[in-house]
């Protein structure tokens, strides 16, 4: 049967692809996340190398099988090499996803990340207010706290179309904006959250990275960050009644991105279309 939007089923067809094939990400990305961002791809069967130097960043994302470009800490030599990353990895045929952290509250970080919309991102992953933000609909945001629902980022997000291929908002219910395999503009809901997520930094970084990741063997990108979105979720609901809190959330965290499988995500990913998911 065909359906209409990436499902559940698709989604766990798509760890199972992740698991076999174990991607290697270059991660562009910021010196808070770093350490979580690794180990959350290790954990949930990718790999990652932080190459974010002007010198190897270009060659390393002709090597890589994705690439992340996350705006969280940036300065001169790594904007730099940014835009060597997006530029190899746009030459290459590789994806690579760009998180705008902080864009539209910081106006340097802004057009850095206009900028690099000129190299054609794969996937863009950020919450509401960056989303909006770098649309070019507001002028400003809260950066890494977003003060906007993730539905209300999707016009946006739809805008945001013309440079990349899927848009993802994340919040309580993530909000994935792309087109299907028939060409039609569709944005999908990801539910399952956790209240300690937002508690633990770097978890929206790890996101992005994972969602690098499943861009590497994803049939397409819609279905790519879907099926991170549903890897990332599921794994958050089973870590939180584990915690205590959010210090032993990350090993918790850390354990279920591990542990669930491709069945768990077939029966326990809730997707779903948006109500103005199609027009």
């Amino acid at each position: 049967m065909t359906h209409p939007f990436p499902d559940a089923t698709a989604a766990a067809d798509t760890l199972a692809l992740l698991r076999e094939r174990t991607p290697l990400v270059q991660s562009l990305t910021n010196l808070v996340s770093a350490n979580l961002l690794t180990n959350v791809l290790l954990a949930a069967g990718a790999t990652n190398a932080v190459i974010d130097n002007p010198h190897e960043a270009g060659g390393f994302a002709r090597v890589a099988d994705a690439v992340l470009i996350n705006l969280g800490t940036p300065h001169d030599e790594q904007a730099a090499a940014f835009t060597a990353a997006a530029e190899s990895a746009r030459a290459a045929g590789h994806p690579w996803v760009l998180d705008p952290v902080g864009v539209g509250g910081l106006p340097w970080r802004t057009d850095l990340a206009g900028g690099l919309l000129a190299h054609h991102p794969t996937a863009i992953r950020g919450n509401a207010s960056e989303i909006t933000a770098l649309a070019g609909t507001a002028a400003s945001g809260r950066g890494v706290d977003s003060a906007s629902d993730a539905a209300e980022s999707v016009p946006a997000a739809r805008a945001l179309l013309a440079s990349t291929d899927v848009v993802s908002a994340s919040g309580p219910v993530d909000h994935i904006t792309g087109r299907t395999a028939t060409g039609e503009i569709t944005t999908v809901r990801v539910h399952g959250d956790s209240a300690l997520l937002p508690k633990v930094t770097a978890t929206g970084c790890s996101l992005g990275a994972l969602s690098a990741a499943y861009l590497a063997v994803a049939p397409d990108p819609l279905t790519a960050l879907v099926a991170a979105h549903a890897h990332f979720a599921v794994a958050a609901e089973r870590a939180e009644p584990r915690s205590g809190g959010p210090g032993t959330f990350v090993p918790a965290f850390l354990d279920a991105l591990a542990a669930v499988e491709p069945a768990d995500l077939r029966a326990g990913a809730r997707i779903d279309l948006a109500p103005t998911g199609r027009r």
